[in-house]
């Protein structure tokens, strides 16, 4: 424990029906322990994070250089990115319940080792030889591996902070590790349309996304040795999936307001996804290249990762979660309603990139906070189980959504303006429908969502027994923030 740093040390609750000399089991709580090694655990995860991500939406960015090269279509190029939310489905309860039984390192390790193999296989199996006719088929066993892994990667950031990060750094935990995920995301919008301007260049773009993989698996294999920090960091990180998994999901089930959550912030999840995966065949039909479409998606991760720094600093300090989500939800749509009409106009570059910057601002920096309160209001239910399911609701969403989205599409014939190849889609329906959809979800969301936060209260009860006290050090000081 030569690293570990006391986050309560020598503070003793003064109260009227307080013993001066506290129990055993209320010293105990009172002694809590942050370690340094917690921030190389977090680097980890989110470089892993980030490549899993890059992995995913590789082929989004230049999906018509990608379709010569694999001599395929543009819908089955959409099919590489689709993959990862069908393959999800599935997989995320068995994901849930390694996170919240096996532990954190085995999680994450097994995640690291599927997204390198996937990585590579997606290279190898991609050679230029003009006669090798299997290019498509091992690029989706290679996506196939990635989306094996992102269950076990996306579901660990609030796992990660509840175990081991104190109570005033759980938001700020979560939010750096789930925003690698969208920071990835942006990389895979600019790497991919600079390295692969043209088809051949496919495999210089598989590599460049390989090596990284390779280098976090190294990373995760060797440096994380245990999924818990040898003292817990605070009280409800003793008490860390106390329920059993089964019973965890029964009692998720009769939770109205984290049901409510499931179904809302899901549906922010599958739009976000629809604008990631279409974004450049939305924009190439009014006249928009594909390096202007890379710059929008930049902007829209780029201003959400500052959104959601913002926003997680804020409800460290303040607890106000709700409130937070309701208004940024709110913001979100409105974002969303706007980029639905401005992206059908043509040369209007300014005002989409600045739409673009708007939606990522509102609607990324919603997702961490909307982890957190995930726990909040499922609390003692697992971490893993509480976000995982909320996981597993915007890939079905997102899966739907841009099924049901490319189903409203027409082909047009002839598109003077279009930038986007052989294929020229209409989407004058579905992005009215699409703004349609996150408005009716947020409004629902504002309007009927409210909750305790039980892991707040279960804390402040297992530090005080319930009572209101006031909370000092030895030599009658408040304690400073770092304890």
């Amino acid at each position: 424990m030569e690293d570990g740093e006391e986050t309560s040390a020598e503070v003793q609750a003064v109260c009227s029906d307080v013993p001066r000399t506290p129990n055993k089991e209320l010293k105990k709580l009172l002694f809590f322990k942050v370690y340094k090694r917690r921030w190389f655990v977090l680097l980890v995860l989110c470089l892993l994070n980030c490549s899993n991500a890059t992995i995913w939406l590789t082929f989004a960015p230049v999906a018509d250089q990608s379709a010569q090269y694999m001599k395929v279509s543009l819908e089955q190029i959409n099919w590489l990115s689709l993959v990862f939310m069908v393959v999800a489905i599935p997989f995320s309860l068995g994901t849930t319940w390694m996170l919240d039984t096996v532990g954190l390192r085995v999680t994450m390790i097994l995640g690291a080792w599927l997204n390198m193999f996937g990585a590579l296989l997606r290279f190898l199996g991609t050679p230029p030889e003009e006669q090798f006719h299997y290019r498509y088929y091992f690029a989706m066993l290679g996506q196939l591996l990635g989306a094996f892994a992102q269950p076990l990667v996306i579901f660990t950031p609030t796992k990660l902070a509840a175990l081991w990060f104190p109570e005033h750094q759980r938001a700020t935990a979560n939010m750096i590790a789930s925003m690698s995920n969208p920071l990835g995301i942006l990389l895979a919008n600019i790497i991919s349309p600079m390295v692969a301007g043209e088809s051949k260049q496919i495999p210089d773009l598989l590599l460049a996304y390989a090596i990284p993989a390779c280098i976090i698996c190294f990373l995760a294999t060797v440096g994380i040795r245990s999924s818990t920090p040898p003292t817990p960091p605070s009280a409800s990180a003793e008490s860390s999936s106390s329920e059993p998994f089964i019973h965890g999901i029964k009692l998720l089930l009769k939770n109205k307001a984290y049901l409510l959550l499931l179904l809302c912030i899901g549906s922010g999840m599958a739009v976000f996804t629809c604008f990631s995966t279409l974004l450049e065949q939305i924009l190439c039909v009014q006249g928009y290249t594909n390096e202007f479409a890379g710059i929008c998606g930049a902007l829209f991760i780029g201003f959400g990762i500052v959104g959601a720094g913002a926003l997680g600093l804020y409800v460290d300090k303040t607890k106000n979660f709700i409130e937070a989500t309701k208004i940024n939800m709110s913001f979100t749509a409105l974002s969303c309603i706007a980029f639905s009409v401005v992206s059908l106009m043509p040369q209007q570059k300014a005002t989409v990139a600045a739409v673009c910057s708007l939606f990522g601002f509102f609607g990324f920096s919603i997702y961490p906070v909307a982890m957190e309160l995930s726990v909040e209001c499922s609390y003692p239910v697992g971490e893993a189980t509480s976000a995982g399911l909320i996981f597993i609701s915007g890939q079905v969403q997102s899966a739907l959504y841009i099924i049901f989205l490319q189903a409203l599409t027409k082909r047009l014939a002839e598109v003077p303006l279009s930038t986007c190849g052989d294929a020229v889609l209409s989407w004058r329906v579905p992005m009215p429908v699409m703004a349609g959809l996150c408005s009716f979800c947020s409004c629902i969301f504002v309007i009927f969502f409210h909750t305790r936060y039980r892991r707040l209260e279960a804390e402040e009860q297992a530090m005080y027994g319930g009572k209101e006290c006031d909370v000092q050090t030895t030599d009658g000081h408040a304690p400073s923030e770092e304890t």
